[in-house]
């Protein structure tokens, strides 16, 4: 029996579906948001095994998540482009709407009390426009240094108690960290809320500033 067009539609469709139904890819879709990294690079931020990360890879590019390119011996993957992205976004909202577990789970991050709403991009450009806001980013060192919000501090989590004392007490702050599934930014405002800072998380991070075609930094090497 011949499979009818709409049938063969819909299986290319269950392929990108099914590409994002195992943690480890979506783990390694919030990597490449940052930036494309070769599988050895990438099986380290992940706790993967270079050949586990190889697996899933292919399985994202199967499904046109992913690309990439020889670099010498190295294989270097990248996200196809900023649809990904999107499409990695909506699955958050989706889950976050529809999931009392996902709600639970984001609660706990905040400490059991209700999380102020994240800032907006375009209010977070005017308040650095004005100087009128302090701007952490609480991912890892080599994370920031590849790229990061012009005039962000970099903290991560274990770091922010001693960074504590060189806010200023009144400042609003805002925090931000990898995109769609990081949860660094929750845990760090919910920290900096128990010390009586005022202190939001941004709505998106990285990746989403980026893709509005945002300014960024490299770090000095």
């Amino acid at each position: 029996m011949s499979t009818s067009p709409k049938t063969a539609l819909l299986e290319e469709y269950a392929l990108v579906a099914r590409a994002l139904s195992a943690p480890a890819r979506l783990s390694l879709l919030e990597q490449l948001a940052q930036g494309e990294r070769g599988v050895e690079a990438l099986a380290n931020k992940t706790g993967l095994t270079i050949a586990n990360c190889s697996q899933h890879l292919q399985q994202l590019r199967r499904a046109g998540l992913v690309t990439s390119r020889r670099d010498g011996k190295a294989v270097i993957y990248r996200l196809t482009d900023a649809k990904t992205l999107e499409l990695m976004d909506l699955l958050r909202i989706v889950a976050e709407r529809n999931l009392a577990q996902v709600e639970r789970i984001l609660r706990g991050l905040s400490g059991e009390q209700d999380a102020p709403e994240p800032l907006s991009r375009d209010e977070l450009a005017k308040r650095l426009a004005e100087g009128s806001v302090t701007v952490l980013d609480v991912r890892p060192t080599d994370e920031y240094a590849s790229a990061h919000i012009p005039g962000a501090l970099n903290a991560t989590l274990e770091e922010l108690e001693q960074v504590l004392p060189t806010l200023a007490p009144d400042a609003e702050i805002v925090a931000y960290c990898r995109g769609p599934y990081c949860v660094y930014a929750h845990q760090a405002v919910a920290t900096l809320r128990r010390h009586g800072l005022n202190a939001r998380r941004l709505d998106g991070g990285l990746p989403e500033w980026r893709e509005d075609g945002r300014p960024v930094l490299v770090a000095p090497t």
